[in-house]
């Protein structure tokens, strides 16, 4: 397995984990490898440093391991070369991208019509999102209906495994 710190166009840092560096390979000239954050699919590869395993004895400045309260383990693994202010605010983004795909309807293309019908009255009110064009959205401000572009990442809308 190789993990790999990886970084897009937009400067965000996160971990690939790859069987070889040929399904790395593979996947990024396939755009399968994206951001997390801002969903780009230009990523380029940072340094990263092997992890050999020499023996049993647990590594003090390791990533420990806590509960949260819930009942649930969870264990930081910043990326060594993301300022921890940065990984803390990147991940606090995909909380935020998450609960709105998990508390909204996506309506893809149809969004201005969903938008525009709800304002209306012909339908009833509900957390959507979806695609509309700039214009499209210009329109929409200028009926009065608000509207907020936002790009949420592939990651915010499938589980983790």
């Amino acid at each position: 397995m190789k993990v790999l710190d990886l970084h897009c166009a937009q400067g965000h840092a996160f971990e690939g984990w790859f069987g070889s560096e040929a399904d790395f390979q593979s996947q990024l000239a396939r755009d399968l490898v994206q951001c997390p954050l801002c969903g780009s699919s230009e990523i380029r590869k940072g340094l990263s440093a092997p992890r050999l395993n020499l023996g049993a004895t647990p590594n003090p400045a390791a990533p420990r391991a806590r509960e949260d309260g819930a009942g649930r383990t969870a264990v930081a693994h910043p990326s060594p070369s993301m300022p921890p202010g940065d990984s803390a605010l990147q991940a606090a983004w995909l909380r935020v991208a998450r609960h709105i795909v998990a508390h909204t309807e996506d309506v893809g293309p149809r969004f201005a019509q969903e938008a525009r019908r709800m304002h209306h009255g012909e339908t009833e009110e509900r957390g959507i999102r979806g695609q509309a064009s700039a214009q499209e959205a210009a329109e929409l401000l200028e009926e009065g209906i608000a509207v907020l572009p936002l790009v949420l990442p592939d990651a915010a809308k499938e589980t983790l495994q």
